[in-house]
C-alpha cells in the first residue's frame, strides 16, 4: 500500500513528496547551499562506497585459499582498501540526495551534471572525482565559470526546496 502511494505521486507523511519516481525530500526548514552541497557530496561518498558487483555464479564452486609463509609471500601486495559498505540508512539519504538534481529544470541539464559531478566524492579520502579543471576541459569552459554554474545549481535547488 506504501508503494502505491509513492506510485501517484501522493504527498508521504513526514514532509516527503514523490516527483517522478524518486523521492525528493522537502525538509520542514529551508536548507542553505551549504547544507545541500553536505548532503549531495555525503551520498557521492555512500554511492562510491556500494559494491559494484554482487553476488555470482562462479563463486559457487568451492575454492581453498593456499596457506602461505611470510617467506613464500614476499614480493606480495597487500589487497587495495575498499570503504565499508554503507548502510541502509545511508543509501536511503543517497536517493532523497540525489532526488533533488531533479529539482533542477531540465533546460538546464549542464548545471545539474556539474552539479551530479561534483558530489562524487571517494569515500576513503575524501577528494571530488572531478576537480574544477577537470570538469571545465570537459566542458570547454573556465574553472571559474564552472564553479560560478555549481553555485548557481545549488541555489536552484536550495530555492526549490525552500518554496515547498
Amino acid at each position: 500500500m506504501h508503494i502505491r502511494a509513492r506510485e501517484r505521486g501522493d504527498v508521504l507523511g513526514s514532509g516527503i513528496r514523490n516527483a517522478g519516481t524518486v523521492a525528493v525530500e522537502r525538509p520542514a526548514a529551508g536548507l542553505d547551499a551549504a547544507a545541500i552541497l553536505r548532503r549531495l557530496e555525503e551520498a557521492g561518498a555512500t554511492l562510491l562506497a556500494m559494491p559494484s558487483r554482487g553476488y555470482s555464479t562462479h563463486m559457487r564452486a568451492m575454492r581453498f585459499d593456499i596457506v602461505h609463509t611470510a617467506l613464500e609471500a614476499y614480493g606480495w601486495e597487500a589487497p587495495a582498501l575498499r570503504p565499508p559498505a554503507p548502510s541502509a540508512a545511508a543509501i536511503s539519504d543517497m536517493d532523497v540526495a540525489f532526488g533533488w538534481l531533479r529539482l533542477i529544470p531540465e533546460g538546464s541539464y549542464v548545471l545539474r551534471r556539474i552539479v551530479g559531478a561534483r558530489a562524487l566524492v571517494h569515500p576513503l579520502t575524501g577528494r571530488h572525482l572531478y576537480s574544477w579543471r577537470r570538469l571545465a576541459a570537459l566542458l570547454g569552459a573556465d574553472h571559474k565559470s564552472v564553479q560560478r554554474w555549481h553555485e548557481a545549481g545549488l541555489s536552484m535547488i536550495e530555492k526549490a526546496l525552500s518554496a515547498a
